[in-house]
This record gives C-alpha cells, structure tokens and sequence, in this order.
C-alpha cells in the first residue's frame, strides 16, 4: 500500500541517504518516470471508488472499481520496483547503508501514517466497543508500531488502509538484504526467476482455495482468521515484493524508446481488465494476491517507456495526484467517515454534489499533507540525522 502501499512516489533518492561518507560524489541520480506516478494516482482513486462508491457509476470501467482491491497489490509490487529502481545500482557496489535507508523511508512515510491515525482518533470508541480490552491494548500498541499486520485479527485496527504500512516496514527490513542479492544477468534467467517468484505468489492462495478452511466460497466479505492472514499479514505478499525488485532489472535492459514497452504495457492493461472484467468468476484468494503480477509488470515496464500510453499517465495533473498517493491512500478512509459523521456537507448546503466533492475533498487533503506534512517531517528529520552524523 508505495502500500499503499504500498505505498509512496516515484522519486529520487536523495544524494547522500544510503551511502557511505567515501562514495557520496559517486552517486548519478535516476531520472523520473512521471507515468509511473500518474498510474499511482488511478490506482489510489480506484481503492477510494472501491470503498466508497458504487461500481456501476463508473459504466465500461466498473469491473476495474469493483476489483478495486486489486490495485493494493499493485502498490506493493511497486513498492520493489521502485526501490530497486532507486537503489539497485548503489546496493550491487556495496554504497547502501541500511541505517540510512530506513531513515530515509520513515521519515517520509511514518509522519504521514500518524496523521492518519490522529485523524482516525474516533474510530478507536468503535473499537473499545467491540474489541476485548486485551484486544484493544494490543491494538494500540501494535498499530503505531507498524506491527498489526503480524496478528490478522488486528490488522485493520483504528486505519483501516494502515495495514499496508505493517506490510511495507516489514519491506523496508528486509530490503537491504535481499536487493543484494545476486540475480541473474541474462534474460533467459531473469525471466525465469519472475516465474518462479509468481509461482510463489500463487502458492498460499491456491493452497487456501484448495483446502478451503473458510468453507467453499470464501470471497471479499469473508473475516476469518485464515482468510484475514492472506490478505494482511506481511509474508503472502513478499513474492510480490520480490517480483517488482527483479522487475527493475529487466527495466534496465529495455530502451525507454523501444517499442516493446508499448506492446508489453498495451497488452498488461487489456489483460487486466479483460481478469476484472470475469473477477466475479475468479477465485477471491488469488485475485487478491499473485494472479495478476506478470500483468502488473507488463503495465509498468509499459509506463516505463517513452510512448504514448506513458505520456497520457505522465500529464502532471495524474501526476501532482500520484505524487500524494500515498496520503490519499493512508487518510482516504477515515477521513471520509469524518466527512459524512460531522454533517459538514448538509450545513454547507452541498450534499447534492456528493460523493464527487467528497472525492475532491480527499484529494486535496492529500495534496495538503503531502504539502505541509510530508514534505517538510522529512526534510527536518533527515536533516536532524545529517547533523547527529
């Protein structure tokens, strides 16, 4: 939920974040890939449609918003291409200091993350109501900490959407390990260690579809304990993770310019929406993770390019909102529960314009965070790390 997670923007890495004092003149920036943030604006959008609207608004494009879970992940796949696209390089020669990447990271996500709990503070009386006390104390202790995913029956405790983040700090941990990792170098190899780790993805769920815990049909509305593991706890997504790191690998081997990218992003986004179309007719547990990761990768190493698909989601108002989709994803839920709980649309007369303002509204709250929340947390804690150094 780059989280989502996924959750966060295509960026830069800053010059001197993960590296060590003797290399920083060494570091040569990544250019950005503004389509790839303008994909993350559809993607944030269609997770706020999926909670909050009704599909059959939104005609040809409906089994896109009633899958709209779908599109979390995506954010965690993305979240391993983005990385690896960012840190790939400086990590094969040994410049990545792990101290320093998780700085890097938290101190751009985790302020954004506590806004939206302080925003969701009312949702924590609805969870003394029908929490135990235990459950509740564990809940607040958990969350805050980006641990509520590692126990299912709390993962969507006080934000909903927060579990992502328990998801993507797991990511973080793991990161500077497992992008040093040696990969291949050639296609042949490259490819198939992309099957192998959809394979992967596909494991846990088809293992829950087979042995059905949960009974025959389990779907989207299904709580249980099995079911609330797949979906939220950090290990079933970590092939995806994986999948994105090794994604960026292939990037690096494809021209912007080739046309490949067209092709390969043109038929990721025919076959996704060819799957959501039929998603009712698929199986829940794979939907929600691992059946759609080659799909993703297509459309990324697509947007990836220099093309005409790229340069409809590189247009900077997709863009300006991808760039806060991150605090669109994170505060989305709540807020919108404190928009509709305080009445404050019927006192201004505008509630026959809603749900469209309610969207708007959500957006620009998110542009608001990203602006004076999330920008400058993170220019002031990692300055403060600069001067401790």
């Amino acid at each position: 939920m780059q989280t989502g997670s996924s959750a966060a923007v295509l960026e830069r890495p800053a010059e001197t974040v993960g590296l060590t004092s003797a290399d920083k003149p060494q570091i040569v920036k990544k250019s950005r890939l503004p389509a790839l943030s303008g994909l993350r604006a559809f993607a944030a959008l269609n997770i706020v449609f999926y909670h909050f609207s009704n599909p059959k608004w939104f005609g040809p494009f409906a089994p896109i918003v009633d899958n709209g879970y779908t599109s979390v992940s995506f954010f965690l796949l993305m979240s391993g291409f983005i990385l690896a696209y960012n840190y790939s390089d400086r990590a094969q020669r040994g410049q990545l200091s792990a101290g320093h990447f998780w700085v890097a990271r938290l101190s751009r996500l985790y302020p954004v993350y506590v806004l939206g709990l302080l925003v969701s503070m009312g949702m924590l009386v609805a969870e003394w109501q029908v929490r135990t006390h235990g459950e509740f104390v564990l809940g607040v202790t958990l969350t805050p900490l980006l641990l509520q995913g590692w126990v299912p029956k709390l993962a969507t405790f006080w934000n909903t959407p927060a579990w992502t983040m328990c998801t993507e700090a797991f990511f973080y941990l793991i990161f500077p390990v497992v992008v040093c990792w040696k990969r291949p170098r050639h296609w042949r190899g490259l490819i198939a260690l992309l099957f192998l780790l959809w394979v992967a993805g596909l494991f846990l769920p088809t293992l829950y579809t087979v042995l059905q815990p949960d009974g025959p049909h389990p779907g989207r509305y299904t709580d249980s304990f099995w079911m609330r593991a797949l979906k939220f706890s950090p290990p079933p997504h970590v092939p995806s993770f994986l999948f994105g790191i090794v994604l960026a690998d292939v990037d690096a081997r494809i021209s912007r310019e080739s046309r490949y990218r067209l092709l390969l992003g043109l038929a990721g986004v025919a076959a996704l929406y060819t799957i959501l179309y039929y998603g009712d007719h698929m199986p829940f547990a794979l939907m929600h993770d691992g059946l759609l990761m080659p799909l993703f990768g297509m459309s990324i190493l697509g947007l990836a390019g220099h093309n005409l698909i790229a340069r409809f989601f590189g247009f900077w108002p997709f863009v300006a909102v991808g760039q806060a989709s991150y605090c669109l994803y994170i505060l989305h839920f709540n807020l919108w529960e404190l928009i509709h709980n305080s009445h404050l649309l019927e006192r201004l007369h505008l509630i026959a314009l809603d749900p469209w303002i309610s969207y708007c509204l959500l957006v620009a709250a998110a542009l608001l965070a990203m602006r004076f929340i999330e920008k400058p947390t993170q220019k002031w804690i990692r300055g403060l790390v600069r001067e401790k150094a």
